[in-house]
């Protein structure tokens, strides 16, 4: 099988105050994460899924009894 591979086209920018960054390096240097691209993409990408799972309808309203 042959993995689909899409390019990425599509760019997103945004600021930090230097305290965020400060943070944000620190966390790369301390866990040895190279590729920071991969790194916000994976990492937005999987609290977008989590997010829209939880917030997901359903038919007897089960979000409630998650809480």
């Amino acid at each position: 099988m042959k993995k689909e591979v899409s390019t990425r086209t599509e760019r997103y920018s945004f600021l930090v105050n230097p305290d965020e960054k400060q943070m944000i390096e620190n966390y790369l240097r301390k866990y040895k994460i190279q590729n920071r691209s991969r790194w916000m993409r994976e990492t937005l990408i999987t609290f977008i899924i989590k997010n829209l799972d939880q917030d997901y309808p359903t038919l007897f309203n089960e979000q409630e009894m998650r809480r």
